[in-house]
């Protein structure tokens, strides 16, 4: 124990005083990852950064607290401990064939089938990542049915600059689709290798700049561009979306052996769809006699009444934990994220004061934790020593 003007307190004290305690979601120790930084220690003061391995990690209170409680343990109650909780984005550590320079992140998103909302989760995804803080690009791969300018009310048609081809931006995501270089009625038919050019194009020779996250919106089902996607580039990982009905969830059981069978780690399941809830509709879009009932309350018999579980409940859960796949969350349906996906403004969906944006960001938190855990998986390279 350290008095309080004891001048003897030592960075390697502090560091001591913090061994032990863990990152929650990656089971290691904080300064073996190396995330305690800038210490600075003063007259009976201690100051220090906790750089977390991503923004949106869903830990953040319980790490500074259990920072706090060590030192505290350790050098006693009389020293002012000031915690500043920061956080950089990391990769996988790694450099491999394929990789996009400047990329830290490349996270795919999937369905086994059509109409689960899987571009609205992808479009959601990254404007959820960028309001923690991190940069974050958006790249439609659904080239048959791109949607994702719709979503985000991004128009132009990308610009070359020398032999880069720039990205369209909208609120600050940088954004490339099919959907900027077609006419809006014209269909779109190709064969494979084409296909596979496209998306060449699109990671490799985009101006994506410095990513911490790149989400691809990837077209429902199991065809060429997942394989064309694990083959150009080694891939974070992959999410798949469904809705809790059994039909659905079938598609996605193939859809996670697709990505399992080319090697691309799974992030997660997201059940899209998963219930109606009765009373924030009513509070959202009911007159003042609606909005009174459900706030005087007992307006259901029961807990849990006020949602009604139109597809089935906790399908995606159950068919999650059977699959060995992290479950990131349930997203109710909102007629507010399809309003403002149809206005081309599914970023007010995350907005303060949204009924959505609660699920929304808590489904980006867990995403982002398993994209820290993924990356920490990955195996560093050996050092080689160069004798003489």
């Amino acid at each position: 124990m350290f008095g309080k003007k004891s001048s003897s307190l030592t960075e390697q004290d502090v560091l001591s005083a913090l061994k032990g305690v863990q990152d929650p979601d990656l089971h290691r120790d904080l300064v073996d990852l190396g995330m305690i930084k800038n210490i600075q220690i003063g007259e009976g003061t201690v100051a220090l950064t906790v750089n977390l391995t991503t923004p949106a990690c869903p830990m953040k209170a319980k790490i500074e607290a259990d920072v706090r409680g060590a030192l505290a343990n350790r050098l006693g109650s009389d020293w002012a401990v000031t915690i500043t909780m920061g956080a950089e984005v990391r990769g996988k550590g790694i450099a491999e064939k394929g990789d996009i320079p400047g990329v830290k992140n490349v996270i795919a998103v999937g369905s086994g089938k059509g109409g689960v909302g899987k571009s609205t989760m992808a479009a959601a995804i990254a404007y959820g990542l960028q309001a923690y803080g991190s940069t974050v690009g958006l790249m439609d791969a659904d080239v048959y049915g791109p949607s994702i300018p719709h979503l985000v009310g991004a128009t132009g048609r990308p610009m070359a600059k020398g032999e880069r081809i720039q990205p369209i931006e909208a609120n600050g995501l940088r954004l490339m689709s099919m959907g900027f270089l077609l006419e809006p009625e014209r269909a779109v038919i190709m064969r494979g290798p084409m296909l596979h050019g496209i998306m060449q194009q699109f990671l490799h020779q985009v101006d994506w700049g410095d990513l911490d996250y790149l989400v691809i919106d990837l077209p429902p089902g199991t065809g060429d561009v997942p394989l064309t996607l694990s083959q150009a580039l080694p891939l974070t990982g992959a999410v798949v979306v469904c809705t809790p009905q059994e039909v659905a969830l079938l598609d996605a059981t193939r859809a996670v052996a697709m990505f399992r069978q080319l090697k691309v780690p799974m992030l997660g399941m997201i059940e899209n769809m998963s219930f109606f809830d009765v009373q924030s509709y009513l509070l959202e879009r009911g007159g003042p006699k609606a909005r009174k009932l459900v706030e005087a309350g007992g307006l259901f018999e029961a807990p849990g009444d006020e949602r009604a579980y139109l597809f089935g409940r906790g399908g995606a859960r159950k068919k999650a934990e059977q699959l060995g796949v992290p479950f990131l969350g349930e997203v109710p349906l909102n007629i507010n994220v399809r309003e403002r996906g149809d206005e081309g403004k599914i970023k007010e969906a995350l907005a303060p004061g949204s009924l959505a944006r609660p699920y929304l960001l808590g489904v980006v938190e867990q995403l982002a934790a398993q994209i820290s855990i993924q990356n920490i998986k990955t195996p560093k390279m050996p050092k080689l020593e160069i004798l003489n």
